[in-house]
């Protein structure tokens, strides 16, 4: 374990960009989106606000207002957002007509095929990126083609994995960092099944895990009785959920909004 870490920490400081060493805390220890009236919350400076707006969209608030939409492909819950994230494996995850009025558009891809690399802070908070592979039909797998966006908001590390396709190395799982909270992918097919991407938010070791693009009931109920045997599991009556450091649950947990 100390070789595997030591090897982490070596390609961290060869590769990766500067990043926050408080995320960066080692991690040892289809379907349009629906219509959700996103209503901006009075949160404390502890506080942020996810909403699902569904697919793999969700509308992130941070305490001093700033709105973030992730997977953005048209649709963030009838608002616009400060920020919006996309990805590149499918439409219903970018869009090439982004309203004006946004203030930051970050592609999860680069046009000219090199690893996309963000790192920016918008008032109050901060936004990197992590890239992996997808694959590509005819044309095999893509390098650097989604991104994990990484949102350090209120002392939250919170990361949605996009449209994930493969495990991550070791080098992956210490350039994200410590989370607390992951939104991941469960379809178990387009991404990839859901046995590996269990086994990817399980080394993750984030407490609060938000499933998303699942396609309906059937494909969600068996993510969840693969998870039970590792997570809590709650259902929301609302896609809208307040989280903080200090309300993080004990153990990891899986919360469920409603949605697709």
């Amino acid at each position: 374990m100390y070789l595997r870490t030591a090897i982490v920490l070596l390609s961290l400081s060869l590769t990766s960009p500067a990043y926050s060493a408080d995320c960066l805390a080692m991690a040892e220890g289809g379907s349009p989106a629906r219509q959700v009236n996103f209503t901006s919350a009075a949160l404390q400076a502890d506080e942020v606000q996810l909403t699902y707006v569904g697919h793999s969209t969700f509308l992130i608030e941070s305490p001093g207002s700033v709105t973030i939409a992730t997977d953005y492909s048209g649709n963030s819950g009838g608002s616009v957002p400060d920020v919006v994230t996309m990805n590149r494996a499918h439409p219903t995850h970018y869009t090439d007509t982004p309203d004006p009025a946004i203030r930051h558009v970050l592609r999860g891809w680069s046009p000219d095929g090199a690893p996309a690399r963000h790192d920016l802070q918008v008032d109050d908070v901060r936004i990197r990126n992590v890239t992996t592979d997808i694959r590509g039909g005819y044309v095999g797998r893509v390098p650097d083609g989604n991104s994990i966006f990484i949102f350090e908001i209120a002392g939250l590390c919170i990361g949605h994995l996009g449209h994930l396709h493969h495990e991550l190395s070791p080098e992956h799982v210490g350039w994200v960092g410590r989370l607390d909270v992951v939104l991941v992918p469960v379809d178990g097919g387009y991404t990839m099944a859901q046995v590996n991407m269990l086994e990817v938010v399980k080394e993750l070791k984030a407490r609060l895990v938000i499933p998303m693009h699942y396609f309906g009931p059937t494909t969600l109920a068996r993510f969840i009785n693969n998870a039970r045997d590792s997570f809590e599991v709650e259902m929301a009556s609302a896609p809208v959920v307040v989280v903080s450091a200090k309300t993080l649950p004990a153990k990891p947990k899986l919360l469920v909004l409603p949605g697709y």
